[in-house]
């Protein structure tokens, strides 16, 4: 079956491989250069829903690169469209938008979809007999859950009068304004530094030995602890086989409730690692739901859980209830919704569906979801989810508070252009970085750029503190307080990220009349046009010595300060054009 709709853009077709679905196809235009075509399917009995392909084409006019959310690690670069990779979203991987731009990083077209919840595969590149763009959605592509009915809706944004960071920040406002992707409150505790055990002691854990860590921590301004996996066992092998008890390790917490205590009385919320997915095969939970799992991994060692089934929802809502209570939790890391999955088959069609609640898989997860963060927040209105990179998408802000890059250790690029693509499409979610670790013998210049290109982000820091030399540690405290004071303007001004198809080599933050501005590529230029009464923060992460500033207006005053926070002499600083001698690390904060 194929039905075409005229678009602004164009003729929009759909093709549905089958002719026993009824298919309706309408074009609305709100706005000027504002496309919204939506889909809906429907029959008279429950069926599988037919392949679905949505597709039109435009002419690649000054489009030179191509953004999606997995451009950090997949590059921007715009494919042919006989290239047969595919953007993947579903509920925990990804969001169903794509951004085409200009090489000055205006919108060219701005794509998404409404559907976040089911698997979506997004094809978009050039044809290359005449230089068209060709644009597809394909639906169903596996075989769903029988269902009468399916309506979406695809958001095409043309206008070239935005940039594409405005058209990626229009699309988010459209996915919270809908009540399944409503976004979870985000407390103030979500926006402070916290520290993190996962690099520093992976699963070698003793309550006492994090303890000395927080005291430490608190004294560079962290107000958290994120205590990951390991408190659970005392196997240090690595793998999940110990997981889905999830009972404490007495070895390691021998009183978890009074460690936690004191790590309160330090001044610091305290959050636990969960896997949410894992039945390891040395527990008791294995055991237990045994014929309830979605898959085996036997390289890891656990099996993965069905959340279709009710009782292994309730089973894992109430740990999750008992531990929030029993230990005055505030909140909780909840790891690997991306196992959530099928290896093979969907062991449940040959069993008919016997004793799930929800025959579609995505479903059952956003029904565990949702129960958790209702009952959780009925105990502490305030609580503190975080979720990783690839489940940062729009239905995943219903249930997590804090998004954070996926784990990158040591690799900066990694983390800056994570931050920097988790923030085009997360609203006022908290974004963290990764875990931050270097080498203690890093030079502190290259140490501090751990941090420096995770400043438009909360960091998480992750070395041991009493262990890491005297500079590193005058680094990072001179950047976290630095971080601090301007922490409204890092996470709340507008982010401005120049050129993403080259990893984003200068990114700043605006807010009233301040601004932070990083460099991060070698020899860069930097035009800024300062306000009376404000303030310009300039921060080298290039690695390089120089760069030029060109300046509207004379400063009032000029600072600068290297690597570890000591005031050095700079040349004078004048209106028009500078070549800047900044050494690696550095700052300047100029007053007007």
């Amino acid at each position: 079956m194929l039905k075409t709709v005229n678009t602004p853009v164009g003729p929009v077709s759909v093709h549905i491989q089958s002719d026993d679905w009824n298919c309706e196809l309408r074009n609305n235009n709100p706005l000027p250069g504002i496309t919204l075509v939506t889909l809906e399917l429907q029959r008279d009995t429950p069926a599988v829903l037919p392949q679905t392909t949505i597709s039109w084409v435009i002419p690649s006019i000054d489009i030179q690169y191509r953004w999606h959310p997995f451009a950090g690690t997949t590059g921007c670069w715009l494919p042919p469209d006989w290239n047969q990779s595919l953007l993947h979203s579903e509920l925990a991987i990804g969001s169903p938008v794509v951004s085409l731009c200009s090489h000055r990083g205006a919108n060219r077209m701005t794509f998404a979809f409404s559907d976040a919840l089911n698997p979506v595969d997004i094809r978009c590149g050039i044809r290359e007999t005449d230089a068209w763009l060709v644009n597809e959605i394909h639906c169903f592509t596996t075989p769903s859950a029988p269902a009468d009915s399916y309506c979406a809706t695809l958001r095409i944004d043309t206008r070239s009068s935005v940039s594409g960071e405005t058209a990626l920040a229009d699309v988010a406002a459209w996915w919270a304004a809908m009540p399944e992707y409503r976004p979870c409150p985000v407390p103030d505790a979500a926006r402070h530094p916290f520290y993190s055990t996962w690099y520093s002691f992976h699963q070698d854990l003793f309550d006492h030995e994090l303890e000395e860590e927080c005291k430490l921590a608190r004294e560079y301004g962290m107000e958290g602890i994120i205590v990951d996996d390991g408190w659970q066992t005392e196997d240090n092998s690595r793998g999940y086989a110990y997981c889905g008890d999830w009972e404490i390790c007495l070895k390691r917490f021998p009183r978890m409730r009074e460690h936690v205590d004191r790590v309160h009385a330090l001044g610091m919320k305290y959050l636990l690692w969960y896997s949410l997915v894992w039945a390891g095969y040395e527990s008791e939970a294995y055991r237990r739901f045994s014929g309830k799992f979605l898959y085996h991994n036997d390289r890891l060692r656990a099996a993965a859980l069905d959340p279709r089934f009710p009782e292994v929802r309730e089973y894992l809502l109430n740990i999750y209830e008992r531990a929030l209570i029993e230990w005055d939790l505030d909140g909780f890391k909840f790891d690997f919704l991306d196992s959530f999955r099928f290896d093979g088959e969907d062991p449940a069609v040959a069993e008919g569906y016997a004793g799930r609640d929800y025959k579609l898989l995505s479903r059952a997860v956003d029904r565990l979801l949702t129960d958790a963060m209702t009952r959780l927040r009925a105990i502490r209105p305030d609580i503190l989810i975080e979720f990783r990179q690839r489940y940062i998408g729009p239905a995943m802000r219903k249930y997590g508070n804090i998004f954070r890059v996926g784990d990158c250790p040591c690799d900066v690029i990694a983390n800056r252009t994570g931050i920097v693509n988790i923030r085009r499409l997360s609203g006022d979610t908290a974004v963290h970085s990764d875990m931050l670790m270097w080498n203690y013998k890093e030079p502190v210049e290259v140490a501090a750029l751990q941090l420096l290109n995770v400043l438009f982000a909360v960091p998480q820091i992750s070395v041991r503190l009493r262990d890491i030399p005297e500079s590193h540690r005058r680094m990072l405290k001179f950047y976290l307080d630095f971080w601090r004071e301007f922490r409204d303007v890092l996470l709340d001004g507008k982010l401005h990220a120049r050129q993403p198809e080259c990893n984003d080599t200068v990114v700043s933050a605006e807010k009233e009349n301040r601004r932070i501005s990083v460099l991060y590529a070698a020899h860069s230029a930097l035009h800024l046009a300062p306000q009376d009464g404000g303030t310009e923060c300039i921060v080298n992460a290039s690695g390089s010595v120089g760069f030029v500033l060109d300046l509207d207006r004379e400063p009032v005053e000029s600072t600068c300060f290297d690597a570890q926070g000591n005031v050095i002499r700079l040349d004078a600083i004048h209106a028009g054009l500078n070549q800047v001698s900044l050494p690696p690390a550095g700052m300047i904060r100029l007053s007007f």
